[in-house]
C-alpha cells in the first residue's frame, strides 16, 4: 500500500459483518472527500466477517484504487484490526471510524483541521447525545470517569469513541494490542504525544443489525485493561520498585510479629510463669506466612527486573527529532 504522492487523509475502518452498511458508508465518505478536495485512501479491515463484507470490499477496490482491504482469517478483535490498519496507513492525518454508520463522515473535515491547523496530536470524538441502550451508556459513563482519573487526561469524555483523528506520527509510534483500542489516547500520552483534544460529534442511530460489543464482559475487561496499562506504564521498566517495596514491607511486618511472639514467650520463661506454646497461637503462622510472601514478592521483583533488562524493547524510546 505504498504511494509516491502525498495523501492528506487515511480512513481506517475496522468491521465485522457489516455488509449492509458498507456501500452507504463508502458513498458518504467519497462525497465528503470530493467536496473538500482531500487526497485520501480508505483501508477496510475485515475482522473475520462471515457475511458478504469482503466481497463488497473487493468490488470497491476494483472500481476505486483509493480503497484497500485487509482480511483476517478469523475474528481477532478491534485492536488487532486497528493495529494492521495503522501499519498500512500512509496519510498525514489518520481517521478511524466504525463501519456501522453511527459515526458521521461529515465530521472528518473539522477533525482534519484540528490536527493540521490547531496542532493537536490526537482528537477524540465525544458522542454527547447517544442512541445506545442504557445497558451500554451507563457502563460507558462509569468507565470514562475511571479512565480520566487513571490516565490524567481530564478533558476527554469518551475514550472509546471510534471516531478519532491522529497525526501520522502518533499511530506509527504506538502499539495497539489485546483490547487496548479503548485507551489509545492513554497510549499516545505515554508515547509522548500530549496535545490531545476532543470534539463533540454526531452519533447516528444504528441503521442495520445490532451492536457487536455488548454485555458485562466488555465492561469488566475494560477495567482490567486499564489496570494493566497503568501498571505497565508505571512499573513496566522498574518492576523491583513495586514488588521489592511490597515484599520488603511484608517481610518486615512478618519479622516484627515473629519477634513480638518470641519476646512474649521469652518473657514468660524468664519470669517462670506458664505460657502457651508458640505454635499454639495463630499469630506465629500469620507472621511466617507474611515473611514467606514477602520473600516471594521480592524475588518476583528481582526476576521482573532481570526480564526487563534483557527485553528487546528496554531501550525503545520515542525520539521526536534529531539534528
Amino acid at each position: 500500500m505504498t504511494t509516491d504522492h502525498r495523501i492528506d487523509i487515511t480512513i481506517v475502518i475496522p468491521l465485522f459483518n457489516e455488509d449492509e452498511s458498507i456501500p452507504e458508508l463508502y458513498a458518504w465518505i467519497k462525497r465528503v472527500m470530493a467536496d473538500h478536495n482531500f487526497s485520501h485512501e480508505l483501508i477496510f479491515v475485515d475482522d473475520g466477517s462471515t457475511d458478504r463484507s469482503w466481497t463488497l470490499i473487493e468490488n470497491l477496490r476494483a472500481q476505486d484504487s483509493a480503497v484497500h482491504g485487509i482480511k483476517f482469517r478469523r475474528n481477532y478483535g478491534k485492536s488487532p484490526a486497528l493495529f494492521c490498519g495503522f501499519r498500512a496507513a500512509q496519510g498525514e492525518v489518520v481517521i478511524t471510524m466504525d463501519a456501522d454508520l453511527q459515526d458521521s463522515p461529515d465530521e472528518i473535515p473539522e477533525l482534519y483541521r484540528m490536527i493540521t491547523e490547531e496542532g493537536y496530536d490526537l482528537v477524540s470524538g465525544y458522542k454527547q447525545k447517544r442512541y445506545d441502550p442504557i445497558s451500554k451508556t451507563l457502563p460507558t459513563k462509569l468507565f470514562n470517569a475511571t479512565a480520566r482519573k487513571v490516565s490524567g487526561i481530564h478533558n476527554l469524555h469518551d475514550f472509546n469513541c471510534g471516531l478519532k483523528a491522529y497525526r501520522k506520527d502518533v499511530i506509527k509510534n504506538i502499539e495497539v494490542y489485546g483490547e487496548m483500542h479503548r485507551y489509545i489516547p492513554y497510549l499516545a500520552k505515554n508515547a509522548g504525544f500530549g496535545r490531545i483534544g476532543e470534539k463533540v460529534v454526531q452519533h447516528q442511530a444504528r441503521k442495520f443489525g445490532k451492536s457487536k460489543f455488548m454485555g458485562l464482559n466488555r465492561f469488566v475487561n475494560g477495567y482490567l485493561d486499564l489496570l494493566s496499562l497503568w501498571f505497565l506504564n508505571s512499573f513496566g521498566l522498574k518492576p523491583m520498585h513495586v514488588f521489592g517495596f511490597l515484599g520488603t514491607l511484608m517481610f518486615l511486618f512478618g519479622l516484627l510479629a515473629v519477634l513480638i511472639v518470641g519476646g512474649y514467650k521469652l518473657y514468660h520463661i524468664c519470669t517462670g510463669t506458664a505460657a502457651p506454646l508458640v505454635t499454639d497461637t495463630p499469630y506465629f503462622y500469620i507472621s511466617l506466612t507474611m515473611m514467606v510472601l514477602g520473600t516471594q514478592l521480592f524475588v518476583a521483583g528481582f526476576l521482573g527486573e532481570l526480564i526487563s533488562r534483557n527485553a528487546a524493547s528496554r531501550n525503545d524510546y520515542h525520539i521526536a527529532k534529531e539534528i
